[in-house]
């Protein structure tokens, strides 16, 4: 899936002469975290987020000071240079970005100019369709040995037995001479399926049901 899928494009934007107070509006208007700052070409200038905001405000004692403070323009606090992704980034590689950078949002940008916007937020939502976790299913983890074949062996199980697979992910095993199948299956009660897995010679790691070995 690519970023261009997934990222808002009717993003709230403003340039570099926005003052703080104003800024601070449309954060708290629109629930947003993330506001980036573009010149009069949509180039990105730069990205003020509620942290920045929030950093650059003195306490509500100082009024006076707190006035001031929020009249400034947000050329002030914003930060740049700002890290950006591409439309046709993998939403994973977009991902990885955020996670590796401590960040919450990201610019999609085509020649430094805004295209549109992606947070977490978005990320987490396509996680959630993708792997099925939103519809009736369950979740079922078999360790295999970290070879070949044993993936193409438990889905022609899945299949002869007409049971649907809604997604599947592969992790290594903590001792990585093993990996993980994480198979999402739809069915309520994956007590069944189990059993077949384990007939078939498979150690299922989850789900755990009390009382069951």
């Amino acid at each position: 899936m690519l970023v261009e899928e997934i990222m808002k494009t009717d993003m709230i934007k403003i340039n570099k002469d926005t003052t703080i107070q104003e800024a601070m509006d449309l954060l708290q208007k629109h629930r947003i975290r993330h506001i980036p700052v573009v010149d009069e070409d949509m180039l990105i200038v730069g990205i003020v987020s509620d942290r920045d905001i929030r950093d650059a405000s003195p306490s509500v004692f100082q009024l006076n000071a707190l006035k001031e403070e929020l009249n400034r323009p947000v050329s002030d606090i914003m930060k740049y240079p700002v890290i950006t992704a591409h439309p046709l980034d993998f939403v994973e590689e977009a991902a990885v970005v955020l996670f590796e950078n401590d960040i919450s949002a990201l610019p999609v940008a085509v020649d430094d100019k805004l295209v549109g916007m992606l947070t977490e937020t978005n990320v987490l939502h396509t996680i959630v369709k993708l792997t099925g976790a939103h519809q009736p299913s369950s979740q079922i983890e078999v360790v295999v040995p970290n070879i070949y074949g044993h993936l193409a062996d438990l889905s022609a199980l899945f299949k002869k037995h007409k049971i649907n697979i809604t997604s599947v992910l592969v992790y290594p095993s903590e001792d990585l001479k093993h990996k993980v199948l994480t198979f999402r299956v739809q069915t309520m009660d994956p007590r069944p399926i189990m059993n077949m897995i384990e007939e078939a010679g498979y150690h299922v790691k989850r789900p755990h049901f009390p009382g069951i070995e």
